[in-house]
C-alpha cells in the first residue's frame, strides 16, 4: 500500500510532538503490537515495550530532549523521517545536537511495523562527553 506525502508528514509531526512529551509510550504508540526498531545496526529493540525502553534511554541521558523533523521522503510504504534533537547530557550539562534519520516499513494503518534509525554514535558520545550512557 502506497502512503501518500501528506499523510506520512502528519504522522511524522505527531511522532515529533510524542517525542517531545518526554513520554517513552507516547513513542511506543506509534509501532505495531509487535513492531521493531533498530538504531545503528544494533539489536533491535522489539514490540511496544522495547520501544518505550529506547525512547527511555534517551530521556534518561537527555532530560530535556528536544526533536525537530527536518524532512520525509515516501516510497510506496516506506517513508525516511529526517530528524534533530538538541538538549542537554543529564550527567555532564553538555549540550547536545544530533541529527539522523529513522527509515520506516508502515501498515496500512500508518503505524510503524519496522523502523532502522541512524545516527552518528561517536559523534554523540563527543558531545555527551564522560558518564556512562543510557542510549543504544
Amino acid at each position: 500500500m502506497a502512503i501518500e506525502l501528506t499523510r506520512a508528514h502528519g504522522i511524522a509531526e505527531a511522532y515529533t510532538a510524542a517525542w517531545n512529551t518526554g513520554e517513552p509510550m507516547a513513542v511506543a504508540k506509534f509501532f505495531t503490537l509487535d513492531g521493531t526498531i533498530i538504531i545503528n545496526a544494533g539489536d533491535p529493540w522489539r514490540g511496544r515495550e522495547g520501544v518505550a525502553a529506547m525512547a527511555a534511554g534517551f530521556f534518561a541521558d537527555i532530560p530535556d530532549l528536544t526533536l525537530t523533523c527536518d524532512g520525509v521522503r515516501v516510497s510506496g510504504d516506506h517513508v525516511i523521517y529526517l530528524w534533530t534533537f538538541t538538549g542537554s547530557r543529564g550527567v555532564t550539562r553538555n549540550v547536545v545536537s544530533v541529527t539522523g534519520w529513522e527509515e520506516w516499513d508502515l501498515d496500512p494503518s500508518g503505524r510503524i511495523t519496522h523502523s532502522r534509525g541512524w545516527f552518528d554514535a561517536d559523534d554523540y558520545a563527543a558531545q555527551v562527553g564522560a558518564g556512562p550512557s543510557t542510549v543504544p
